[in-house]
Parts: C-alpha cells; sequence; structure tokens
C-alpha cells in the first residue's frame, strides 16, 4: 500500500488586542477538543512578555501549587491522514516581535509547513442580525478592507508578512464582532471562522456544539436589543449600512463577467457591420 500524502497547514492565533471575545483563539481551542491533538513545541516566554500585561498566574495541582507563565504551545492536530494542522496558540508578545516570529518559522520549517494561516477578531460597527464580516487575503493580495486600512498592526499581521518573505504560502482571516455587544466571548464569530478554515483547507471541520452556542449568542443579543429602544434603533442602521453594502458588493461582483459579454457582443457587433460594408 502507498503511503497517504500528508499536508500540514500552520494556524495561528493570539490572546489580547487581536481577538475579541477570544473569537480567534476559540477556533484553536475548540480543533484541539475536537481532533486528536498533541503538544509538540513550545516557544520560551522570557524576554518576549511585560509580566504586567499578561500576568502569570498560580494555581494548584495535584494538591501542589505551581506559577504557570504565558508562552506559546504549538498543537500536531490531526484532522485526517492526509491534513494535519500545526496550531500555534499564545498571548501576543510584548517585545522583540521580529525573534518571536522568525523562532515560529522556524517551528514551520521544522513541521515541513506548507501554507501559513493567521486569524483575528476585531470590534466594528456591524449587526448581530446580519453574518458577521469575515475579511480574508490570500498571498499578500490583499481584500478590501486591508487595502483601505491605515493603522497599527498586531503580530498576526508581522507573521503573516514575514511568512510571505520567506515564500509561505499565506492566509489571513479577520472576523467583525459588534462592538454594542463589548462580550467577553462569541460563539457565532468562532463559527464564522472556523466555515472559513473549512473553505480555505477543502475540508468539513468539525463544528461540535459551536452552531448551538452560536444561537444561544444570537438570543442573548436580541434580548438586550428587545429591551432598549436607542440600541434598537442603533442595529437597524447597522442593518440598512450591512444591506447597501452587500448590494453594491455584488453589483460590482457582477459588473466584470457584464463587461465582457458588452465587449464580445460589441466586437460580434463591429465584424458584421466590416462585413456587410465590404459587400
Amino acid at each position: 500500500m502507498s503511503e497517504v500524502q500528508r499536508t500540514t497547514v500552520m494556524l495561528a492565533a493570539f490572546e489580547g488586542w487581536n481577538d475579541a471575545g477570544q473569537s480567534a483563539t476559540d477556533v484553536i481551542r475548540h480543533l484541539v477538543a475536537t481532533y486528536e491533538s498533541t503538544e509538540v513545541r513550545h516557544i520560551r516566554c522570557d524576554g518576549f512578555y511585560d509580566y504586567q500585561v499578561a500576568r502569570p498566574i498560580t494555581c494548584s495541582i495535584q494538591g501542589r501549587r505551581r506559577i504557570l507563565w504565558p508562552q506559546t504551545t504549538f498543537y500536531d492536530i490531526a484532522v485526517s491522514p492526509a491534513l494535519h494542522i500545526l496550531a500555534q496558540i499564545a498571548p501576543e508578545p510584548n517585545y522583540r516581535w521580529r525573534e518571536y516570529c522568525h523562532q515560529s518559522l522556524h517551528i514551520a520549517e521544522e513541521f515541513e509547513v506548507d501554507r501559513i494561516i493567521t486569524m483575528g477578531a476585531m470590534f466594528a460597527d456591524c449587526p448581530h442580525t446580519r453574518p458577521l464580516p469575515v475579511d480574508v487575503s490570500d498571498n499578500g493580495c490583499q481584500c478590501r478592507m486591508d487595502r483601505e486600512y491605515n493603522g497599527p498592526v498586531g503580530i498576526p499581521t508581522i507573521l503573516d508578512a514575514m511568512a510571505c518573505e520567506e515564500g509561505y504560502d499565506t492566509t489571513t482571516m479577520w472576523v467583525s464582532i459588534p462592538q454594542y455587544l463589548g462580550c467577553d466571548e462569541c460563539p457565532q464569530a468562532t463559527l464564522r471562522l472556523l466555515d472559513h478554515l473549512s473553505m480555505a483547507l477543502g475540508v468539513s471541520l468539525h463544528t461540535g456544539d459551536l452552531a448551538q452556542r452560536a444561537e444561544q449568542w444570537c438570543c442573548r443579543a436580541a434580548t438586550l436589543m428587545q429591551c432598549n429602544d436607542e440600541l434598537a434603533g442603533y442595529v437597524h442602521e447597522l442593518e440598512s449600512e450591512y444591506d447597501d453594502e452587500t448590494r453594491l458588493h455584488d453589483a460590482e461582483a457582477m459588473d466584470a463577467p457584464q463587461a465582457e459579454q458588452l465587449v464580445r457582443e460589441a466586437e460580434e457587433f463591429l465584424k458584421d457591420c466590416g462585413g456587410a460594408s465590404l459587400q
């Protein structure tokens, strides 16, 4: 029997500024809990973290008190014999980002990674009553949101840029979460990222109870809106803006094929006219 050709994709998400509602890192937590997973590598925390920002945690394990330091963990997640995910999860480092990313890419090289996918989540002006926006960019070809953005960036953007420079195929995914909810967790956003990750990998990743939790999140948001007329009015405004942008996007997507068809028809018309004038 021939061996199965295995593909390894690196998936990275970071706690903190890049992770509104823990939506991006929860994708990795979900995958680790759903599939056969093994801790395979770590990046030492010393020199990368400000411990007043990413504080160590004290806990009792089997009756013994231990200090847990912030760290980067890599998991080997066996989605199938043909597909493994090398998942990187960590608090966003405070210092020495270039060195941190170089270490991350060295581990990617060690595991013969074929592609690197970074994920993030941000609060934005979007309604919870519509599909949460997910912006995807591939191999440095930026989506419209990235092209229009000027401002500070987080470690996912730096890791993606350095991976591109090293010649990796790369994808970035960012989900937007309604800012007016200010939630600690957003399973709806996690589910949206997981769906787009499935499309990017060409597999159907197990969603587990995410759909049910996402529905509960939507119900809580709807209840909050019903109890606050001012919030309800604001959400209706966001819905109108969202629907207008969706119609505009759909129209732009249709323009190119329609334009090509018009050019073909015009060329055929001119050919016919030319043929008739020669007769």
